[in-house]
């Protein structure tokens, strides 16, 4: 994704040019070091020193309207009266993020004296500047902290990408195949809410177009997707007709939502109209192009699953579509197992995955599915949702720890990831459920709790994060406060 980031920094005449001089180069300085060797996921413009009124807002329209700027990060290297900046930031459209730095990391102790003062004041500039965006009650990150610490690069770069996702998610169009699943509640929702709050397009084709698309995909390009499937999983079936019908649902399905601008699906095996198998190797392969995709209708997730995608390493991250499916709740060693009925990103998966052919026991099939079959990777990650509570969004995010699975499941023929929730199994799915989670998520090795606070805090709706410290009375009554709060924005 071709986005970038500007570097806006304050200071005022009051000092005169030589100081201005000294400010400028080093703010260009300072940008041309994050840019350096990979520092950051994205390139970082120095957009000048603005030290009025008329030049912040002037710089920051521009922002508004450029489509490859996805922030802005400021600093006030000397005292920038705030006054200035409130018309500016009063239109700021982007994501926003204030870095209190300085350009010296330590106090030179003989050299300083009262020019060095005037000239290095960011402690100073830094709160004034931090005070008007606290009046203004903007929405902003502070990040605090040398500008060449490493701690403070990874977090600008976290800020970054959570401002990715925003970019992702203002222009995210969604192409749903049916409607949801009967009678299921958690994943509907208000359309046209979501599309004003994030952006989202939500629209509904005909699986009878997909079809008619299907009719016309080439023996030639299924073959050509038969040899990528080929050279990035194991074929372990011999039911080659299985995995070319995949084949043909992924052509079908990408050449429309390339058709169409759309960056995320959803589907339902209640609404296979014409199709002879649910796509489950076809929505796996496109996950793992970075498409966002959603079971049964449930199109927040698939939205989600793209915009986390983006966020993550490479802007193609380890995020995938999950559902918790079962518990194992053996004393002292409990874990939950997640899965789906087909359809698991490989990018989870701890090895090479291996195509497989089994019935599937549920939905409209007249023929046996291929999928992907996999075990996920252990580590540290994150399982996020987003609810419709009704005239708000919450997004509900828990910190797990996956492992390898404490069981082989041989006759298991599914992609699967096993985890202990925190701050255990138990008190997690009490807290999961008291905060309205759903049963399907976003789970990913790559984007952060943090970032996807951010995400929420840019995108102005409710986050609720379950760590290894939350108790479900102290949920309760961070709920109860978050529904007074939300009833009077």
């Amino acid at each position: 994704m071709k986005k970038n980031f500007w570097l806006l920094v304050g200071s005022q005449t009051l000092y005169g040019d030589d100081v201005l001089k000294t400010v400028d180069a080093r703010a260009a300085e300072m940008a041309r070091y994050l840019n350096e060797g990979g520092k950051l996921p994205y390139a970082l413009l120095y957009k000048g020193t603005a030290k009025s009124n008329g030049e912040i807002s002037d710089v920051i329209r521009e922002a508004n309207y450029d489509a490859e700027c996805a922030g802005i990060i400021t600093w006030c290297h000397t005292f920038s009266p705030s006054k200035m900046w409130i018309n500016g930031l009063a239109a700021l459209q982007k994501p926003y993020c204030h870095l209190a730095t300085q350009y010296n990391r330590d106090i030179p102790n003989e050299e300083i004296d009262m020019d060095f003062m005037n000239l290095n004041q960011a402690a100073h500039g830094d709160r004034e500047h931090g005070f008007i965006a606290a009046r203004l009650r903007m929405p902003r990150k502070v990040i605090a902290g040398y500008w060449k610490d490493e701690r403070v690069i990874g977090k600008l770069s976290a800020w970054m990408r959570s401002a990715i996702g925003v970019a992702v998610s203002r222009a995210l169009r969604l192409m749903r195949f049916g409607d949801n699943m009967r009678e299921v509640a958690v994943t509907e929702g208000d359309k046209v809410e979501v599309q004003a709050k994030l952006g989202w397009q939500v629209n509904t084709w005909a699986v009878g177009d997909l079809v008619k698309e299907m009719n016309a995909v080439t023996e030639a390009e299924i073959d050509a997707q038969m040899a990528e499937y080929e050279a990035k999983y194991d074929i372990a079936t011999d039911n080659l007709a299985a995995i070319r019908y995949q084949a043909r649902e992924e052509i079908a399905i990408e050449k429309m939502m390339k058709r169409e601008g759309c960056l995320a699906f959803s589907n339902t095996f209640q609404d296979l109209y014409g199709m002879e198998q649910l796509p489950g190797l076809a929505s796996q392969h496109l996950m793992s192009k970075g498409y966002g995709y959603g079971g049964e209708g449930d199109w927040k997730v698939a939205a989600m699953t793209a915009i986390m995608k983006a966020m993550g390493e490479g802007g193609n991250g380890a995020s995938a579509f999950m559902e918790d499916y079962t518990y194992h709740l053996e004393k002292g060693n409990e874990y939950s197992l997640g899965a789906h009925m087909l359809e698991v990103c490989p990018s989870l998966a701890a090895d090479k995955p291996r195509i497989e052919t089994h019935h599937l026991g549920i939905g409209m099939n007249e023929k046996d599915p291929a999928r992907l079959v996999f075990e996920g990777k252990a580590g540290s990650a994150i399982v996020v949702s987003l609810v419709d509570m009704g005239g708000r969004l919450r997004l509900i995010c828990q910190d797990i720890e996956c492992v390898k699975p404490i069981m082989d499941m041989p006759n298991l023929p599914v992609a699967r990831v096993m985890w202990r929730p925190l701050p255990d199994l138990l008190t997690g799915i009490e807290c999961w459920i008291t905060a309205g989670g759903a049963h399907h998520t976003v789970l990913s090795y790559d984007v952060s709790a943090e970032m996807m606070k951010d995400f929420a805090n840019m995108m102005g709706i409710e986050f609720v994060h379950i760590t290894k410290d939350t108790t479900v009375d102290a949920l309760e009554e961070k709920l109860m406060i978050a529904d007074l709060v939300w009833k009077l924005k």
